[in-house]
């Protein structure tokens, strides 16, 4: 059975509702091949959604020391950068792109307080471009524990037009809960310590919550 995640719900079901309607007056009024057509173009497309929206069932990791992907996707950049926005100093910046077919729950790497959140308005350049951390519109969290301090930005890309944060100052929270949702495909950046040692290379597969990306501390 696919659970839907609340974020989701409303979409779901009112696609659902518009396609069985589509199919209820394509019955009565195509050809049947034409009938057979759109019904599978239809399911397909009612298949997609359903997985966009689904809550992945997997067995979430908590693990002292280690920074676990944020979400299911590719990385596709690992890098030192200077991180301007709350640290201001070099970071390790570990980006994880989602297509369309990857689940978009986010969950937060590791656990601790959350000591820093912000909401960015900006432009929708596609979650690939280098300057889509910088300039779209994002999040930015920053989790703090006695180990480390990571920011996490969530970011829209050129489809994703909404982006929802469940992290709030001062909160605790756990590691590999869930942190929030981007709805139709975007990215997430990770900014962790110089000197962490980081378990992925580009071109990798995450799962969220599952793979660890990277260590801090001993």
């Amino acid at each position: 059975m696919i659970r839907i995640h609340r974020e989701g719900m409303t979409i779901v079901s009112g696609i659902s509702i518009m396609i069985a309607m589509i199919v209820i007056v394509s019955a009565y009024f195509f050809s049947p091949w034409l009938f057979i057509a759109t019904l599978v173009i239809l399911t397909t497309i009612l298949v997609l959604v359903f997985r966009f929206f689904r809550i992945p069932r997997r067995i979430m990791k908590i693990e002292r020391g280690a920074v676990m992907a944020p979400a299911d996707g590719k990385v596709v950049a690992i890098e030192k950068v200077r991180e301007d926005e709350y640290f201001k100093d070099d970071r390790i910046q570990v980006s994880i792109f989602m297509s369309i077919h990857n689940v978009h729950i986010n969950w937060f790497p590791i656990g601790g307080n959350i000591a820093y959140f912000k909401y960015h308005p900006g432009k929708y350049l596609l979650a690939r471009h280098p300057k889509s951390s910088a300039l779209n519109e994002r999040t930015s969290v920053v989790i703090s524990n006695e180990q480390t301090e990571i920011l996490v930005r969530q970011i829209a890309g050129y489809v994703a037009r909404r982006i929802i944060c469940y992290a709030n100052p001062g909160k605790t929270v756990e590691q590999s809960t869930e942190m929030g949702f981007i709805r139709f495909g975007s990215r997430l950046d990770v900014f962790l310590p110089a000197d962490a040692n980081i378990l992925v290379e580009l071109g990798d597969t995450t799962t969220g919550g599952v793979t660890s990306i990277a260590r801090i501390g001993n």
